[in-house]
């Protein structure tokens, strides 16, 4: 029988007014790191956004130990790797035109990182080669290979609606040897490709879970694949999930992210994922803009769950919204 996740408590640990929002937690060294975007006009495609990283010896008291901005580009959904002995923080950026906002356009995408090796002297940005035309998501390493999900157009196509578009992204696994050059590896999906959470078991195969492009219409993609990841088994979902997270929590599969069966009713739920179904396990205090977590397991047990949401805020997607830092505790 699946245990029972218990919110133990739930504390607002960033909220300076902006549109804050699609977080990743992490533990390196002997500090915990959480990082977001922030921005003071809201979740779209805006030049004046930026990427905090905070830091914390207990998760109690955090301290921001690092931002960065990318001139004349959007930068967002942030994500840690622990690799190399350095602490990288990736994130795919829009290109911003003279007209700013304006809709863009994945071929004009680039992903980018930062990167320490002991928490406290910050290098970057640093653009990614390999990387143009890609929107970059999580990361993950399995041996001496760091890998990124990263969705693009087949061939990089012009397209001249967004359904076009859609139906030609692919969401392709990109490797590196060093955390900085990309090569694709192999694909998710052929089409309809979107945010990927994916983790690597010990004998080096993925499973993976890719957000279902109709959010309201469709349900998330389980896939998975054993090396070199070339043939891939795909299953749908029970269920869609926004800014997924992937994580394994002793040995069960913890899922989160947005489960919104329509517009207005948007929330950041936890699932566990078994036998290829979702079954529902907690809801965290949230509304309106909301969703992308980040986990850190501290025990087979407890663990620490980063999130965003606008309900104590603006209940949109306009500032402010607000970062979140939950306890969390199994009931068997």
């Amino acid at each position: 029988m699946l245990p029972k996740i218990q919110v133990e408590s739930v504390r607002r640990v960033y909220n300076d007014g902006n549109h804050n929002a699609f977080t990743d937690l992490c533990r390196f060294q002997d500090r915990f790191y959480l990082t977001f975007r922030s921005c003071p006009e809201g979740h779209m495609i805006f030049d004046s956004s930026e990427i905090l990283v905070l830091a914390s010896k207990d998760a109690q008291e955090w301290e921001i130990v690092f931002r960065f901005g990318v001139p004349d580009r959007d930068v967002r959904d942030p994500h840690f790797l622990i690799f190399q002995s350095k602490l990288f923080v990736y994130t795919g950026t829009w290109l911003v035109g003279p007209e700013a906002p304006r809709s863009g356009d994945l071929n004009d995408h680039l992903g980018y990182c930062a990167w320490t090796e002991d928490g406290i002297h910050w290098q970057g940005p640093r653009a990614l080669e390999g990387t143009k035309g890609h929107y970059i998501w999580r990361a993950a390493a399995y041996k001496d290979t760091a890998y990124l999900c990263g969705r693009r157009k087949r061939g990089f196509a012009h397209t001249s609606s967004r359904e076009e578009a859609m139906a030609l992204t692919e969401a392709a696994l990109l490797g590196s040897p060093d955390g900085f050059s990309w090569h694709t590896v192999g694909l998710f999906l052929e089409s309809y490709g979107d945010e990927t959470a994916f983790l690597f078991e010990d004998d080096g195969s993925i499973l993976a879970i890719v957000r279902g492009r109709l959010f309201y219409t469709s349900t998330a993609t389980l896939c998975r694949a054993a090396p070199p990841y070339q043939k891939w088994i795909r299953r749908k979902l029970n269920v869609n999930i926004g800014g997924p997270l992937l994580a394994k929590w002793g040995d069960l599969y913890l899922v989160g992210g947005r489960e919104a069966p329509d517009p207005e009713h948007a929330r950041t739920v936890l699932y566990w994922l078994e036998n290829d179904q979702l079954i529902k396990a907690a809801e965290l205090p949230s509304g309106g803009d909301n969703s992308y977590p980040g986990f850190v397991a501290l025990s087979p047990e407890r663990g620490l769950l980063s999130y965003y949401s606008s309900h104590e805020g603006s209940g949109t997607a306009l500032p402010p919204s607000a970062i979140y830092l939950a306890e969390l505790s199994l009931q068997k």
